[in-house]
């Protein structure tokens, strides 16, 4: 035992070398990863200053539609699978601060018997407890990552069910107006078949018209309010107490920039995630080699019994086997499992972004093919109903001639949500957007 008065000077100077002592294990580097110079499904490149690309902000005001704009900022406040994440994040900073914490001496105060203040401090020699908060830092930065994630997720799944709302308002419409047209052609063919002017063929095909119309807006109701009901609880709501007005599709699908570095994936935030969780298990390998090397621990401080006192305690393992070995093995495996990890998400975003711009490229070829065929079928309907007025045709063919413009009319309708929806995905996939900061910064 060392008493405190004699040494005090020399033990707080060695406490100021000795916690800034060697530190074990790797310094941490984030893994290379091959990115590729540009998407295989787009004529998009990679730009060099790219990878100084800005989060995106609101990227949901790029479709245009305010009502969308205010469903979606109820989400941070209301939404409670992200509160949940919310209080992961909490939980993992405040698990770093402890960790930071044990830098520090704690002050104990003594027992009955013995009043007095006496404080203990850790000396770091090899580096664990800073290697401690480095991991828990990084694990602290994956939470909030995941937050970021999670809050990303919430908002894309929003807009698409949104989207596919609107889609039900604007088909809705149309199939009213289609049963309503078709309850006039059911009365023409009723009033022929008293008249003796057709068979009753043509009144039984007006009815299967009408009801199988009828039987399409049903679902169009039900799948219309099961995306309101999902909707209402994004934004934390029953619902029961939530609803939104009809209203026409306003909403515009955004076209992708000619532009579209692949470095955007970078601030994804499940890659994020991903790579700080590498720098975490980096980061455990020091603490694990540390655990199996001498630690030295000071006291100082004053009792009534004793007076002012301080020592020193030494605990260094005499023999443990290859437990030091097995230690770090299994701290390096850690690593390399979040090392492919890294890797793997990145890969799956890459797919992603191919994934949907595919099927983008696609949807918007067929959007076009379909709007013409609508376009070539309500001009078909009209021209049939001249004929019919003017006795060149029957009325049948006026029955399947409408049939067919409101088919590709809801076709068309559908495509477009479809549109929506895989634009709202490669937003996501990109981690909320798609502006460089070069395309906003002026270079100096």
């Amino acid at each position: 035992m060392i008493t405190l008065d004699k040494t005090l000077a020399a033990t707080l100077a060695a406490c100021a070398i000795l916690n800034t002592a060697c530190t074990l294990g790797p310094d941490y580097q984030r893994p290379a990863i091959d990115v590729p110079a540009a998407y295989k499904e787009t004529s998009a490149v990679v730009a060099p200053e790219a990878r100084d690309a800005l989060p995106a902000g609101n990227w949901w005001a790029l479709y245009g539609d305010e009502q969308l704009d205010q469903l979606i900022g109820q989400i941070e406040t209301r939404n409670y699978s992200l509160q949940v994440i919310e209080a992961r994040a909490r939980q993992a900073r405040s698990l770093a601060e402890m960790a930071e914490a044990a830098r520090y001496p704690t002050l104990v105060a003594g027992g009955t018997n013995d009043l007095g203040l006496v404080a203990n401090w850790e000396i770091d020699l090899w580096g664990r407890i800073r290697r401690d908060i480095e991991a828990s830092g990084a694990a602290a930065q994956a939470s909030t990552a995941d937050l970021a994630a999670t809050k990303l997720s919430l908002q894309a799944q929003l807009a698409q069910n949104y989207f596919l709302l609107r889609v039900r308002d604007t088909e809705l419409s149309l199939l009213e107006e289609s049963i309503a047209a078709q309850e006039r052609s059911l009365q023409i063919a009723q009033n022929q078949y008293a008249a003796g002017v057709v068979d009753r063929a043509v009144v039984a095909q007006a009815q299967t018209q009408r009801g199988t119309t009828q039987v399409q807006m049903h679902d169009a109701r039900a799948a219309r309010a099961q995306l309101e009901h999902a909707i209402a609880v994004l934004v934390g709501k029953a619902p029961a107490d939530f609803s939104i007005a009809v209203a026409p599709l306003n909403a515009h699908v955004p076209e992708v920039p000619s532009e579209l570095p692949a470095e955007l994936l970078q601030r994804r935030p499940d890659i994020a995630a991903a790579e700080r969780r590498v720098a975490a298990a980096s980061a455990k390998i020091g603490v694990a080699e540390a655990e199996f090397y001498p630690s030295l621990d000071l006291f100082g401080g004053v009792s009534i019994r004793k007076g002012l006192l301080g020592g020193a305690k030494v605990v260094a393992p005499l023999f443990v086997g290859n437990a030091a070995q097995i230690g770090r093995s299994r701290a390096a495996a850690a690593y390399e499992e979040a090392v492919a990890n890294y890797r793997q998400t990145v890969l799956e975003g890459f797919r992603e972004v191919e994934d949907t711009l595919v099927a983008l490229q696609h949807l918007d070829q067929a959007a076009m093919a379909q709007d013409t065929a609508a376009a070539a079928a309500s001009k078909t309907a009209t021209i049939t109903q001249n004929q019919y007025q003017a006795g060149l045709v029957s009325h049948p063919s006026v029955l399947s001639a409408q049939a067919a413009a409101v088919a590709n009319q809801r076709a068309a309708l559908n495509l477009l949500g479809r549109r929506l929806v895989s634009s709202a995905t490669l937003i996501k996939a990109l981690g909320g957007g798609w502006e460089p900061a070069a395309t906003t910064r002026k270079k100096e």
